[in-house]
């Protein structure tokens, strides 16, 4: 029995093929893709990050009650005002946005140099802020309000260096990474150099500021930040719909009239604005931004690294860690760049030894 035949116009008039495992949101006139799993992973972790910003609110020297800690986000008369309101939310929200820009800022990265090592931190972005810094610190530029934009600054001209150099008629994605490390050792050492020759009070206070750290943070770090993301949210969403293609071998998006190199410098330059942002209002907390993407990917077996997911997860990562560096050892508080370099540090070597695996079985195959 033949299977009945379907003519061009009745196809036309079914609409493009959905793609497994997606489904159609439409809102007005506009309709949107979406992939089910992603979806639910991301509601999932939405609802993990606000019970851990619920605990980071209940928990410190004194407990609050949760009840109380809702009534002071919620701006209602509260008894525990003081505690919540002025000294722990402020660190919260600020905690929040890095981890979330740090989120963003790995997953498009990675996603232009096709490598899970490529992340700011990794490839010298967050050592050229850290460098412009530092260095402005130690000339005698210590206001919180401007950090951030000297590094912005120092981020996209490193990421501009690597980048000029990284491109040979293409973007190699391992050339990218190693020209990245060469620099960001470079970078590192410049610092280091700023803080021998600085003051000693004010080299202690950048060294404080170089491990990461939401100490003494507020809303005066939150602002910016929280502005720049806003800025920042229509370019995201074009990010989200450019990884698709940017994702593809460079003949077929070549083929599709996908400029590439413009495509590519625009998500790296959001990227690392994002990233220098972030290293500005917190100092560089290292690894979130390689951690987050790579954890998102893996939950929602997605083709494209998500970037909800990737700011969920690097949101969470900075105020659980922030949550647990003043707990833990407890009345001593660490910055939270060291718990998230004690844990960003072995799953970078898993990362290395795995890729080395996989390439060595490709070999034998080969063989």
């Amino acid at each position: 029995m033949s299977a009945p035949v379907t003519s061009p116009d009745t196809a036309a008039r079914r609409g493009p093929v959905r793609p497994a495992g997606h489904s159609r949101l439409t809102v007005g006139r506009a309709s949107f893709l979406v992939h089910l799993r992603a979806a639910v992973v991301a509601t999932l972790l939405a609802v993990l990050l606000a019970v851990v910003c619920l605990a980071y609110l209940c928990v410190g020297e004194s407990f609050v009650a949760p009840s109380e800690a809702l009534k002071v986000v919620l701006g209602q008369p509260s008894s525990q005002e003081l505690v919540v309101g002025t000294l722990r939310l402020p660190r919260m929200v600020v905690g929040l946005l890095v981890g979330a820009a740090f989120g963003v800022a790995g997953a498009l990265i990675q996603t232009v140099a096709r490598n899970p090592l490529a992340s700011p931190d990794i490839i010298g972005v967050t050592q050229g802020a850290s460098a412009l810094t530092v260095g402005s610190m130690t000339f005698g530029v210590t206001s919180y309000a401007v950090l951030p934009y000297l590094s912005v600054a120092g981020g996209l001209l490193a990421a501009a260096l690597v980048y000029l150099f990284a491109w040979r008629g293409g973007l190699h994605a391992t050339r990218f990474v190693l020209i990245g490390i060469g620099f960001a050792v470079a970078l590192r050492s410049v610092t280091q150099l700023f803080l021998t020759k600085g003051d000693y009070l004010v080299a202690q206070q950048a060294q404080v500021w170089m491990t990461g750290s939401l100490n003494g943070r507020g809303w005066a770090e939150a602002a910016p930040l929280g502005w720049a993301l806003l800025v920042a949210l229509p370019c995201v969403l074009w990010a989200a719909r450019a990884q698709r293609t940017v994702s593809m071998d460079d003949d077929t998006a070549t083929a599709l009239g996908v400029r590439l190199g413009r495509t590519r410098l625009g998500l790296v330059a959001i990227g690392v604005v994002l990233a220098s942002m972030a290293t500005g209002a917190a100092g560089p907390v290292d690894f979130v931004a390689l951690l987050a993407p790579q954890i998102a990917r893996r939950l929602t077996r997605t083709a494209q690294i998500p970037l909800l997911s990737s700011a969920l997860l690097g949101a969470g990562i900075v105020v659980f860690g922030d949550l647990l560096a003043r707990k833990v050892f407890a009345p001593t508080e660490l910055p939270v760049g060291v718990l998230t370099a004690a844990v960003g540090a072995p799953y970078l070597i898993w990362l290395i030894i795995r890729g080395h695996r996989t390439r060595s079985r490709a070999a034998g195959g080969q063989a």
